[in-house]
Order: structure tokens, then C-alpha cells, then sequence
């Protein structure tokens, strides 16, 4: 996991992401010419819920854990970020402190745009504001459909929903292609608010009806279309 390269080596990588694919090749570059390469162990922060904002990270290697305290101690597992994911912008925003922590889920490489170098970056283009806004959008649309489902859908379409998502949006640990999605069943619970008892019979549920297989710490996708079925709520 020991980073041997520079961020700029990492430019097709991040290309295969949304947001950074859409963005001007000159900004890409950029970006990632004023990175550093940063490595993590398994449970070590990246950053810390009341931190000082200090830039832009970008997923290479591993997987990052979003995750909240609550007043009671009870965590939640926001969001697990895979390559190509990026986070950091809502600081970039308003230059308030980190939000949530952001804990290495195993062994991490993740490459960092310094604060300074953004603030360089964006005084000297300040049309390249709409592109970060754009990843910012992206992120909150991802949190509002969060909050509806949450708010409007019966637990076991929101665990269909989620898999998808998780599927679709987070990497691709296993190369190109595969369809195991490395989460486990206690960081569903944590991401759904909801017991791992209940989690582990919602996913045996899915199981048996042939849409995923169960392995240790992490799930199959065997049926995408079945489990996009399932993930749809039943007309009134």
C-alpha cells in the first residue's frame, strides 16, 4: 500500500469518477500536480469531527469511513468512499471545521490538495468555484435521497437501495467487472440506523430470494435487475 508514485500518475484513475471526468482537463491536471500522496493504516483519521479545513482528498487505494457521534455515543456510518471518490468541499465552502470524521476502513492511500494551494488555484480562476460546486451538489443529492428514503421507504427496499448505491458509486475493489462490494453487515447497520440483527435477516432475506451471496465481511451481487426490483417500492 505504500504510495511509489506521484498524484499526477493517479489522473486516469480519478478520470474514471463523475465529477472529476467533467471537469476541464487543465483543472484536472492542476488539481493533482498540487497534491501529496498520503498513506493510512486500518482506524487511523484522516481528518477529525472540529478540525481546521485543509483542503481536498481524493480516494486511490482502500476505503474511508464517514462516520458522526451522537450525544449518546451511538456512531453512524454516513458513507464508505472507495477510489475515485473525493471529499472535502464543504469546508472548502464556508472554512468551517470538519463536520465528521473520516477514519481509514483498512490500509489507505488517498492524495491531498493542500487549503493554500486550492486558495491559489481558485483566486487566480474563480470560474473553476463551479466545478467544486458541482461535487458539493453531487454529494448533498446523495444525502437528501438519503433522508427521503430514511423518512419515506419500508427498511428493506432502503438496504436494496443502498447495495445499489453502494455498487454503482463507491469502486471497484475486486477490478473490473466484479461485483462484490466490500462492506460488511455491521457497517450496513451503522449506514441504516437500523440493529446488525435486523440487517442480517433483511440480508438473508435477499439471499434466499437469489439477488446477492453472503461472504465474510463482504456481499455479492448476483442479480443487479432483481435487486433493482426489490428497491422499488410498491405501486399504491
Amino acid at each position: 500500500m505504500k504510495p511509489e508514485r506521484s498524484a499526477i500518475d493517479y489522473l486516469e484513475l480519478f478520470r474514471t469518477g463523475s465529477w472529476f471526468r467533467a471537469m476541464p482537463p487543465p483543472l484536472q491536471e492542476k488539481l493533482l500536480r498540487a497534491a501529496g500522496v498520503r498513506t493510512l493504516k486500518a482506524g487511523q483519521h484522516l481528518f477529525s469531527r472540529g478540525d481546521a479545513p485543509n483542503g481536498l482528498h481524493g480516494m486511490v487505494d482502500g476505503a474511508l469511513q464517514l462516520r458522526s457521534v451522537g450525544p449518546s455515543g451511538k456512531e453512524a456510518l454516513l458513507l464508505l468512499l472507495e477510489p475515485p471518490s473525493w471529499s472535502g468541499e464543504i469546508s472548502l465552502f464556508d472554512n468551517l471545521p470538519r463536520t465528521h470524521d473520516a477514519i481509514a476502513d483498512g490500509p489507505c492511500v488517498v492524495v491531498h490538495v493542500p487549503k493554500p494551494a486550492l486558495d491559489t488555484l481558485l483566486q487566480q480562476e474563480p470560474a473553476y468555484w463551479f466545478e467544486f460546486g458541482r461535487l458539493m451538489a453531487q454529494q448533498m443529492r446523495t444525502v437528501l435521497l438519503g433522508v427521503d428514503e430514511t423518512a419515506l421507504l419500508p427498511v428493506s427496499i432502503r438496504l436494496s437501495r443502498r447495495l445499489l448505491h453502494i455498487l454503482q458509486n463507491y469502486g471497484d475493489r475486486h477490478g473490473p467487472g466484479s461485483r462484490v462490494i466490500g462492506v460488511s453487515q455491521e457497517q450496513l447497520a451503522m449506514m441504516l440506523g437500523i440493529s446488525r440483527q435486523t440487517t442480517n435477516q433483511l440480508l438473508k432475506n435477499l439471499e434466499a430470494q437469489g439477488a446477492i451471496q453472503l461472504r465474510y465481511g463482504e456481499i455479492e451481487i448476483l442479480d443487479v435487475e432483481k435487486l433493482r426490483a426489490l428497491s422499488t417500492p410498491p405501486e399504491a
